[in-house]
This record gives C-alpha cells, sequence and structure tokens, in this order.
C-alpha cells in the first residue's frame, strides 16, 4: 500500500513552506527552528517528496522548495532514512521526472543527483537502466526530465560511471546519447552532448570507442540554431583538441574556420566556448603550421574581442570616476592570494574551474568570472608567444587606430591589446617604443578611470625596456605619473598603479 499523508500533517509542512518565503527574519527564524524539530520525524521527508510529486494544485515555487528542503535532508541526513523512507522517495523520484512542469523536473533531477552522489548509484541499481529507458519515452517532458537527471548524474559521477564498480554502464549510455544527438528538440540535442563532453577529459574507454561517431554528429550540429547546442560543440571540439587532436587534423583547416565564426557569435557564451579553442591550440606542437595562414582573419577577432561589453562597464561602474570617498567594503580590503599563472591579464582572479572551491574564489569580483574580454587577451597572449615578430604585420595596423582612438572602450582595448603582446613580441615592439611609451604615459591621465588602469598594467610590462633607457627619457616622466595615481579619485587605478 503506497504511503498516504495525514491531512493535518501535511497542511502543517504546507504552511511551514509558506511561511519559509517570507522575508521576515523573525518568521524565518522560527521556521529553522520548526524544521529541526520535524526533521526528528523520518517520515516528514515523505511529506516534503509528496508536495514535491504530487500536489500538483500548489503552486511551482512552493512545490520546488519542498524537494530543496529535502534534498538539504538528504545531504545531511540520508544514511538514517529509514528503508521505506528512501525507498518512497526514490520511487516517486522515478515516477514525476516527467513533470509538465520544467522547474519541478529539475527539482527532482537534483534531488536524484544528490541520492547518488551519497553512494547510492551501487545501492540503486534500477536508476540509471530506468533513466535511460525513459529517454525513449514519446512525451517531450519524461524525456527531457530523464536526460536533465542523467545530465547531472554524469557531471557528479563521471569516474563511477567508468569503472567495473557498475559494470561499466557507459558501454550502454554512450552510443545512447549518441543517438539523441539528431532529436527534434534543441533542449535534448544540448543535454545529450553535455553528457558526452564529461567523458572526453577522462578519456574514457565507451568514449574512444565511438570517437569518430561523436566527432561526425558534432560536426551535423556545427550550425545548429540554438546557442547551447553550438557552445556544447565548441566545448566539445576544444576538449578534443587536447585528447584526441589526431581525430581533428584532418578536418583542422575547417575547424578552424567553423571556430572563427564562432568566436564572433552573437551569444557571448558561444563566443566564450570558442575562444578557448586557441588557447589551447597555442598549446600544440602543431600550431604555428595549422594555424600561420588564418592570422589575418583571427587576430582582428580577438581584437575586437578585447573591448569591454557595455554589461562589464556597468559591472565594473566605468562611468563612476571617483569613488575614493566611498568606505571600503570588507572584500575591497581584504587579502588576496594570487595564485601563479602564465598568462598575466589585468583585473583578474584565477579562472574558476568548475570544482567546488571556485565558488570560494579569493577575488568576488563581479569582473572575476572569467569571460570573452579576458579570454581574448589571454588567447592573443600566448599566440604572441608561439608566433613572435610574426604576428606583428596583423597587429600593427589595427594598433595604431585603436591607441588613439577617440571613443575610450576602442582606445582602452587598444592598450590592452598592447600589454597582451608585450612579452611575446617584445623585440619586434622596440622600435615602436619610443613613440608608444610616451602616449601610454599620457594615458595615464586620461579623463576615463579605466584607461588610467589599463595603462598602468600595460607600462608594467614594458616597465623592464624603459629602465634600460636613460632615466630622464622614460621612467621620471612615468614614475612622476605613477605617483599621482596612486592618489587618484578612483579606487581601480590607485590599486594598478600600487601594482
Amino acid at each position: 500500500m503506497d504511503w498516504q499523508p495525514d491531512e493535518q500533517g501535511l497542511q502543517q509542512v504546507l504552511q511551514l513552506l509558506k511561511d519559509s518565503q517570507s522575508p521576515n527574519t523573525a518568521t524565518q527564524r522560527i521556521v529553522q527552528d520548526k524544521l529541526k524539530q520535524l526533521n526528528q520525524f523520518p517520515d516528514f521527508n515523505n511529506y516534503l517528496i509528496f508536495v514535491l510529486t504530487r500536489l500538483k494544485s500548489e503552486d511551482e515555487p512552493t512545490r520546488s522548495l519542498s524537494g530543496l528542503i529535502l534534498k538539504n535532508n538528504v545531504k545531511a541526513h540520508y544514511q538514517s532514512f529509514p528503508p521505506p523512507v528512501a525507498d518512497f522517495i526514490k520511487q516517486e523520484c522515478l515516477n514525476n521526472i516527467g513533470d509538465a512542469s520544467s522547474l519541478i523536473r529539475a527539482t527532482i533531477g537534483i534531488l536524484i543527483t544528490t541520492i547518488a552522489s551519497k553512494g547510492e548509484l551501487q545501492m540503486w541499481p534500477e536508476l540509471l537502466p530506468q533513466l535511460c529507458n525513459l529517454l525513449n519515452s514519446e512525451d517531450y517532458n519524461t524525456c527531457e526530465g530523464a536526460f536533465g537527471a542523467l545530465q547531472k548524474i554524469c557531471e557528479d559521477s563521471s569516474e563511477l560511471l567508468d569503472s567495473d564498480a557498475l559494470n561499466r554502464p557507459l558501454n550502454i549510455m554512450i552510443p545512447k546519447f549518441l543517438q539523441f544527438f539528431k532529436h527534434c528538440s534543441p533542449k535534448i540535442r544540448s543535454h545529450a552532448i553535455a553528457c558526452v563532453n564529461q567523458f572526453i577529459m577522462d578519456r574514457a574507454q565507451a568514449l574512444m570507442d565511438n570517437i569518430d561517431t561523436f566527432i561526425e554528429h558534432l560536426f551535423a550540429l556545427a550550425v545548429d540554431d540554438d546557442p547551447e547546442v553550438r557552445k556544447n560543440v565548441c566545448r566539445a571540439l576544444v576538449m578534443l583538441l587536447e585528447v584526441r587532436i589526431d581525430r581533428l587534423i584532418p578536418h583542422m583547416h575547417s575547424i578552424i574556420q567553423y571556430m572563427l565564426q564562432r568566436t564572433q557569435d552573437h551569444d557571448e557564451n558561444v563566443a566564450l566556448e570558442a575562444c578557448e579553442f586557441w588557447l589551447t591550440l597555442a598549446e600544440q606542437p602543431i600550431c604555428k603550421e595549422v594555424l600561420a595562414s588564418h592570422l589575418l582573419q583571427l587576430i582582428p577577432i580577438l581584437v575586437n574581442g578585447m573591448k569591454y561589453s557595455e554589461i562589464d562597464i556597468i559591472l565594473l561602474k566605468g562611468d563612476v570616476e571617483e569613488d575614493e570617498a566611498v568606505p571600503d567594503s570588507e572584500q575591497d580590503i581584504k587579502p588576496r592570494f594570487h595564485k601563479s599563472r602564465t598568462v598575466t591579464l589585468p583585473h583578474e582572479a584565477e579562472r574558476p574551474d568548475g570544482s567546488e572551491d571556485a565558488e570560494d574564489d579569493d577575488d568576488d569580483d563581479a569582473l572575476s568570472d572569467w569571460n570573452l574580454r579576458k579570454c581574448s587577451a589571454a588567447a592573443l597572449d600566448v599566440l604572441a608567444n608561439v608566433f613572435r615578430e610574426e604576428l606583428l604585420p596583423h597587429l600593427l595596423p589595427l594598433l595604431k587606430g585603436l591607441l588613439f582612438h577617440p571613443e575610450w572602450v576602442v582606445k582602452e582595448s587598444g592598450i590592452l591589446v598592447l600589454g597582451a603582446i608585450a612579452e611575446g613580441c617584445m623585440q619586434g615592439m622596440v622600435p615602436y617604443l619610443p613613440e608608444l611609451i610616451p602616449h601610454l604615459i599620457q594615458c595615464l591621465s586620461d579623463k576615463k578611470a579605466l584607461v588610467r588602469s589599463i595603462a598602468c598594467w600595460t607600462l608594467s610590462r614594458y616597465a623592464h625596456w624603459v629602465v634600460s633607457q636613460p632615466p630622464d627619457m622614460h621612467l621620471k616622466p612615468l614614475m612622476t605619473e605613477l605617483l599621482k595615481r596612486i592618489l587618484d579619485g578612483n579606487k581601480r587605478v590607485q590599486e594598478a598603479a600600487c601594482r
């Protein structure tokens, strides 16, 4: 007989869920105390799953919240759940993965993944076969819900799925996922690629056995209308470049042409994934050979990607020139522990790597996230180290127009370009530095704070050349301006000058 809730108990739980959505602090405190009390009763979790999966008359936020509270309970206490409670929760999840609401499907998927991550993949042998079987459903919601859950499991348990502990379910799952690359729904196509992508870097044997089919399917999706699909295609090709370049070499010209287009994609997330390709390619021994003939197209694209977007400027308060009177927040003054990077770019924290610790990154700045500007600049930096002076004929004609441009955003990007190529193209730049360094020193007093701060950074990249010249020529004017910038009205500029 199916578990059924006591009506009075159910109303109590619903009231608690409503109260927990209140912005009132005192109400929230009462809710937390009540949750602690209710967690003493194991079948409280049955009520939570019941609200999530069965009470379709309730609004979606309340049902989803019920599932998220249950997820937290699973994380904290799952090992102490009585077997009938655990079984009821698992069965309800699988029975309702195709809920009509995308929010509820996603919540159930998170719940399934949380249970699986508690060591339950081995103890829930029917989970993977049932989810894979649900992919065949003609009901879109069921297929999408199952795929959403599978994607989360692939993200969280990729090594386990390729191990003998589970009899290598990937041998069945990878060919199954590949079938859905041609599905009529873009969401399903995107899920399918994202699932397979989880196994590229580990060179999972089941994927290596199907690698040619995988690549062929990726090429077929290259011009997909859906940005999420294109993003996942780009991500796959970037990872394949690192682990199976042998399979890409025969198609390298076409792949480069494709990535040139995608680095200019109107969706910035797609453009960012594509831009990663140039960073990864720069590390490959074949880089110079395969990319030399494409530099004429690539360099302007990277340079264009180095401009601040409108959103960047808003997040950076780019139009706020003086903020020295604003009290420092705790974030402004706490110590920073910078990790070393091959590519040193301004205003940057370490690139988040997708690990759990990434959330606790030292620099909480809105611009600490990896973005197209930073990726383009990093790509130009590493390519300058590969091609050296060969890069300059493609860059110098652009550079002059940027550095003296009337629009500050364009001028700022030109100064960033100059800094990015400093290491790789130093020798080739020496003849131009007597003209450029005074211009950069002049930019230290630009009316725009973001121009002043980037000028500080770029000058630091050429500092060794400046100090090799007679002191009166560049060093004294530079130090005079830098000292003024330490007293700048803008904190970002003050920090850049100190560095």
